[in-house]
């Protein structure tokens, strides 16, 4: 027991330490090029805007830089300040001892509470970084309405689904991951259906795309592409960013085509077609079930060690916990989790990158020619500032889509 909280420690700083080394690996490669463009990066970004790219890209390399220094700092100063069983203590103490609600609801208020030192980050970002780059379009009261949003429906979602979970060892004992694992991948599958009719509204406004050309379009793409969907809805993402997506959500019957506002206005009519068969080719090579088959393992072998993390005599108490309790143990997987899944991130974001590959070259078979497809991301490198000139180490370690060069030499190529 005397090791875990030590091994802890380094596994949070071994990370810290992978991120800081990428990230000045990216720094310096994007600054090796940034006087003079790559000729293949030139032929995308006239010079003007390749220079503004290079400096929005720098820019958010230094705030991440303090970003993550300071959050694996606010996390270590918690776990050695044994902040979570103090929290913890206080919480349970409103029920009976044992009760699964407290449990619930101490996982969640001490969610929340970690969250709040990263505020003045996440307000610095969206006023201070994106606002200086011309990306930022949300105010003050819009920025504090979407966090007050995000909480309660973290209490409202959350909570049930947390009670029902730790309810299930009272009920069902050793065996209790088992059907935890089905009830929370049930759920995130009803998520899918649900989260563009009950969540997103609640956020931003979807409107149907209005007749004439460009509906008339799209709908015939999808028609001949075999994805049959009742309707293209636009979603007001430009009421919080100039950056623009598009993506499509639900399965079976229940899928829809979103549009970000800001790309209806960037791209033309062909461009847009080019972006919408990506995204049906997403849909026609299956990445999606493959995505939640991925997903699935993943959670059932995270319900496994939670299990039994929760039941060994070492880690709860590691921590500042009793032994056996299973709200802490779901806590602190949640927190320390991603120290271990952290160096899983190239290999998932390797089976990423060959789905876009594979819906590139769906969207150029769709039009008959690579032409639009390249339009399209070039246009939208342009206008997202993109950083067309990462360290290969940096993108292959993060980016879950190739990068703008590799993408367009793939599309001219027939790879």
């Amino acid at each position: 027991m005397d090791l875990v909280f030590p091994a802890a420690v380094v596994l949070i700083v071994l990370k810290l330490f992978a991120e800081l080394a990428l990230a000045l690996l990216n720094r310096a490669e994007v600054r090796r090029h940034a006087a003079r463009a790559p000729d293949a990066v030139a032929a995308i970004m006239d010079g003007a805007t390749y220079a503004k790219s290079v400096d929005y890209t720098l820019a958010k390399n230094r705030f991440g830089l303090v970003e993550g220094i300071f959050e694996t700092v606010v996390l270590l100063a918690v776990l050695a300040g044994w902040v979570l069983p103090w929290v913890f203590v206080r919480v349970t103490s409103w029920g009976v001892p044992g009760a699964a609600w407290t449990g619930a609801l101490a996982i969640l208020l001490t969610g929340m509470l970690l969250s709040v030192p990263g505020l003045p980050f996440d307000w610095w970002a969206q006023f201070r970084l994106e606002d200086k780059f011309g990306f930022n379009k949300s105010t003050p009261m819009l920025w504090i309405a979407d966090k007050l949003k995000g909480a309660a429906l973290g209490l409202v979602i959350g909570f049930p689904l947390l009670w029902a979970l730790l309810s299930l060892v009272g009920r069902l004992g050793a065996s209790w991951w088992v059907w935890g694992y089905a009830l929370l991948f049930s759920f995130q599958l009803l998520m899918l259906v649900l989260y563009p009719k009950l969540i997103l509204p609640l956020f931003n406004k979807l409107t149907p795309l209005p007749e004439g050309d460009l509906r008339t379009r799209l709908m015939a793409l999808a028609g001949r592409t075999g994805f049959a969907a009742r309707t293209i809805e636009v979603m007001d993402g430009s009421k919080r960013s100039g950056h623009s997506n598009a993506f499509f959500t639900g399965f079976g019957r229940f899928r829809r085509i979103i549009l970000f506002d800001t790309l209806i206005v960037q791209l033309t009519p062909e461009e847009l077609e080019a972006v919408l068969a990506h995204e049906i080719g997403h849909y026609r090579r299956g990445h999606i079930p493959k995505m939640l088959v991925v997903s699935a393992v993943m959670q059932f072998a995270g319900f496994w060690a939670v299990a039994e993390l929760a039941r060994s005599a070492w880690f709860n108490p590691a921590f500042g916990f009793r032994a056996g309790e299973l709200a802490p143990a779901f806590l602190l997987f949640g927190l320390l989790g991603g120290a271990a899944t952290f160096w899983l991130t190239p290999l998932m974001n390797l089976f990423s990158r060959r789905h876009e590959y594979e819906a590139d070259a769906f969207a150029r078979n769709a039009l008959g020619s690579p032409g639009a497809m390249v339009a399209a991301l070039r246009k939208l490198a342009q206008k997202n500032l993109t950083n067309l000139t990462p360290h290969p180490w940096f993108s292959g370690f993060y980016y879950s889509h190739p990068t703008m060069v590799e993408r367009e030499a793939a599309l001219v190529r027939g790879g």
